[in-house]
Parts: structure tokens; C-alpha cells; sequence
């Protein structure tokens, strides 16, 4: 029997240990999509105890946040919500937690806790109700008094290079700014381009939304459609000057609709008064607002990340008590292939095509995105067009190993730009061990096998490739 998680965990060969231990344990990680605050980078946040760091608490702005991954979890096993999202003491909630991890056998949570526990704290004991009271003594005392226990001192000691955060246009990255004037810290901090907000004409908030967008650019209203692409615009090159590498698109599905200036402009008038939309013409709006945003990318030299197929704020009730992302989404079903190939070929036809990186939250659309970016290639970076990593409820070792193995069934695995965290939590960096163990296994099971060669300079070239180097030249970083 072998030990639980030890130092070959998930590295069933000896070729694998030797990929992971030789090549990819030591790369620094290049966290290129993330939800962290450069707030609370900025200002070093501490936390008090293990239960506000994994599962939340008031921010330093009021709001409240946490780990929806464990929320559901504690869900699962007939936690009542006040002890999840409420306001019961931080050890009682902890505890709580711990009485459902103990069940979560399989789940990629129970790994993930486990290699925080080892990497941040030192603790190699499994986390149970006996164990727990020691453990969140001993990590408390760390979190509390420890200088290296901060919010900067976590992204360091993860070997953190690049961090990729998600910010709305109209943000006035302030928090960037002073990051990016910090000489004490070396790890660069990037703004994302999330404009959701300014695409999703159908949903509530949106009137409300262009008129703080109208106020970013200095206007007191965007009286024409062409006044939210000027402002789209004005509002990218900012963050362009700020260091953005990537925007990020958050849809229901990937729409594309053909469309005419004057039509686009009508839908625009129609919205503004407040008139129901067609599914025709919110599509036609927003398949004009993706295909101008994606020649400013191609132009900036900014990648376009569209993520997709993600049934959101299921639970109504949970939706109206906390707001969205508290942990009632699921995976969708959306036949929207050949939108994607008509909005990439579209963008292609004016050589105006950006580096674009897709996900599905539907591990059926695998192979389907592994066909497609293969049409969209070019000689501008290597795999330019990208089938992201296994997102959200993927980031499992089944659905890790399910993309890597569709991607290299269809097309190069080798150029694949690798994990990222998605995540809100300081401690969350493992995640990145945790894919290049499955990354390295699956690899070094294909060589033991006879399905590669074992020759040491391509099985380097490939690993940290796929570990670091990928993605730093992907991104164009230093």
C-alpha cells in the first residue's frame, strides 16, 4: 500500500517521478486566470484563522466572499447554510467542513486541502474531526504570527511569477498601479479584460451598466452603439497600458449572428428604453461587440478567453439570498460549434484573428474543441488557438487527464499553455502540483508503455513547456 499523498503522489512510474521531481516540481507557476483581489495583494492581507482563508468571511471592502468549491461540499452533507454562509463562529464552521471532507473521497477538494495543509503549513497528518482542533491550532498560530503567512508571502513562497486577475472595464486599477510601483514585490500582478457586463444586453443591470461605462470614458451617456465600441475600446487600451494579457468572456454559450450596422444600432435604441429583446437581435448585438473586441485584441496583442456552457444561479432561493457565484451552477449543454468556428473565422477572413483560449464547462464539447482550434492555426505564436485546461467542475484528475488526452489525440499536447487556478483563495497554488503530477503521470505512463521515446531532451522540452515555458512565451512575458 503506498502512503497517502507522499512525495510520489499521483506518479505511478518511474519515469513519471522523474519527470515531476526533475522538471516540473520547480517551475514557477504562471497563474494566468484567477479571481484573487489586487486589493488585498496590495495591502498584504492577513487572515485570522483556516476557516476565513478556505471558506470565507467579510472582505477588507464589507462584502463577503468564500470558496464556493467548499461550500458545496459542506452542501453535500447537510451543513445548514449558517454554517457555510453564515455567521456562526469561525471554528464551528471549520469543523463542520472538516465532517464532510472526511466523506469527499474522490473529490479533487480532498487533495487540495491536504496539499495546502503540506505545502503552507507543514501538517502531513490527514485531516479528520480528531485530528482538526491540533491542526487549526497549529495553522492558526502560523496564519497569525507567521511574517512569510500573508497574502504576499503565500503567492511567494508558491513560486508565483505571473498573476493574471479578472477585473471589470470600468475598474480604475488602482490597485495595479501600486502593485505594479512596489519594487518590494516581484511576482507582476495583470489586469483581465472582463466586459460580461457590457455583452449580456439580455440580463438585469445591464442600462445601469453602460451608464457607469459612459462615466469611465468621461461621457455622460453612450447615445449610439458606436459610443460603447468607442468606449470598449478606450477602456481596453487602458488596460492594455496597465499590462492586460488576456481578456475573459464568461458566457452562457458562444453566440454569432449576422448582422448590419443599422440593425445593431436599432437593438442598441431598443434596449435603452427598456423594450424586450429577440433572441436574434441580443445575439446580433453581442456577436458585434465579441467581433470588435476581438480585433482590438488581435491589435493589442491581448488573448481572448471565452468560457461557456455553465447553467448559472440554479437555486433560486440561494441566488436571491447570496448572489451568484455561491455555489448553485452546473454544467449546460450548448450545440454552439459552429458559432465559435463562424466568430474565429470571421475575425480570421480580416487577419484581425486573436490567440484564443476556449474552455467548456461540458467535458462532451472535448473533442469538438480539439477539432476546432486546429482550423484556426498560424505561424504568429504556437498553438495560438488553445483548448483551455479542464475548467471548474473539471479540475478533477478524470477531467485533467480526459483534456489532456483529447487535446493530444487531436492535435499538439506539447504546445498546451497548461494549469491556471480560477481561483479566490491565496492558498489555492497547489492546484498547480496537483496538474503536473497528472500531467507528468500521463505523460510518463505513454514512454513506460512504448508509446513515446524515452529521450530525455524531448521529454524536458515537453513538460516544461507545458508547466511554464508555454505560457510565458503564449503571454509574451519576461
Amino acid at each position: 500500500m503506498k502512503a497517502f499523498m507522499d512525495r510520489d503522489f499521483l506518479l505511478e512510474t518511474e519515469t513519471a517521478r522523474h519527470l515531476f521531481h526533475d522538471y516540473a516540481e520547480n517551475l514557477p507557476l504562471i497563474d494566468y486566470h484567477c479571481h484573487l483581489s489586487p486589493r488585498e495583494i496590495y495591502e498584504d492581507r492577513r487572515f485570522d484563522n483556516l476557516a476565513q482563508v478556505w471558506l470565507g468571511g467579510v472582505q477588507p471592502d464589507g462584502s463577503y466572499f468564500g470558496d464556493h468549491y467548499k461550500w458545496r461540499v459542506m452542501r453535500s452533507n447537510g451543513v445548514a447554510e449558517e454554517y457555510i454562509t453564515g455567521t456562526k463562529p469561525d471554528f464551528e464552521r471549520f469543523m463542520k467542513f472538516v465532517e464532510a471532507l472526511e466523506l469527499a473521497i474522490g473529490n479533487p477538494m480532498y487533495h487540495w486541502c491536504h496539499l495546502e495543509l503540506q505545502r503552507f503549513f507543514g501538517v502531513t497528518e490527514p485531516l479528520t474531526t480528531e485530528s482538526a482542533p491540533r491542526i487549526w491550532e497549529h495553522c492558526n498560530k502560523l496564519l497569525q504570527q507567521d511574517p512569510q503567512m500573508s497574502a504576499r508571502g503565500l503567492i511567494r513562497n508558491a513560486n508565483v511569477a505571473f498573476i493574471g486577475t479578472t477585473d471589470d472595464p470600468v475598474d480604475d486599477l488602482h490597485w495595479h498601479e501600486l502593485l505594479c510601483a512596489d519594487p518590494s514585490f516581484t511576482t507582476t500582478v495583470a489586469p483581465s479584460f472582463r466586459p460580461d457586463k457590457a455583452i449580456n444586453i439580455h440580463k438585469d443591470g445591464w442600462a445601469a451598466y453602460m451608464a457607469q461605462l459612459a462615466q469611465s470614458v468621461g461621457k455622460t451617456s453612450l447615445a449610439t452603439f458606436a459610443d460603447v465600441l468607442d468606449a470598449l475600446t478606450q477602456r481596453l487600451e487602458f488596460f492594455h497600458a496597465h499590462g492586460c494579457k488576456a481578456s475573459d468572456h464568461g458566457l452562457d454559450y458562444i453566440p454569432f449572428q449576422s448582422f448590419t450596422t443599422e440593425q445593431v444600432e436599432a437593438v442598441y435604441k431598443k434596449a435603452l428604453r427598456g423594450e424586450t429583446l429577440t433572441v436574434m437581435e441580443t445575439e446580433q448585438y453581442q456577436t458585434a461587440v465579441l467581433l470588435h473586441l476581438g480585433k482590438g485584441y488581435h491589435r493589442l496583442g491581448i488573448a481572448m478567453q471565452l468560457h461557456y456552457s455553465c447553467l448559472r444561479n440554479n437555486n433560486n432561493r440561494i441566488f436571491k439570498l447570496q448572489g451568484p457565484d455561491t455555489g448553485v451552477d452546473c454544467i449546460s449543454q450548448n450545440t454552439c460549434g459552429g458559432n465559435i468556428t463562424q466568430l474565429l473565422s470571421a475575425l480570421d477572413e480580416q487577419l484581425c484573428c486573436p490567440q484564443t483560449i476556449l474552455y467548456s464547462l461540458n467535458p462532451a464539447d472535448n473533442a469538438q474543441l480539439g477539432t476546432i482550434i486546429g482550423c484556426f492555426q498560424d505561424s504568429s505564436v504556437p498553438g495560438k488557438i488553445q483548448h483551455g485546461s479542464a475548467w471548474w467542475f473539471n479540475d478533477n484528475k478524470t477531467g485533467m487527464q480526459e483534456q489532456m488526452i483529447s487535446l493530444a489525440n487531436l492535435g499538439l499536447l506539447g504546445n498546451f499553455i497548461g494549469m491556471l487556478t480560477d481561483s479566490r483563495s491565496f492558498l489555492s497554488y497547489p492546484r498547480h502540483e496537483y496538474f503536473r503530477r497528472i500531467a507528468c503521470n500521463l505523460i510518463g505512463n505513454w514512454v513506460e508503455n512504448g508509446e513515446y521515446p524515452n529521450i530525455e531532451s524531448s521529454l524536458k522540452k515537453i513538460v516544461e513547456g507545458i508547466c511554464c515555458q508555454n505560457a510565458v512565451r503564449y503571454f509574451g512575458l519576461k
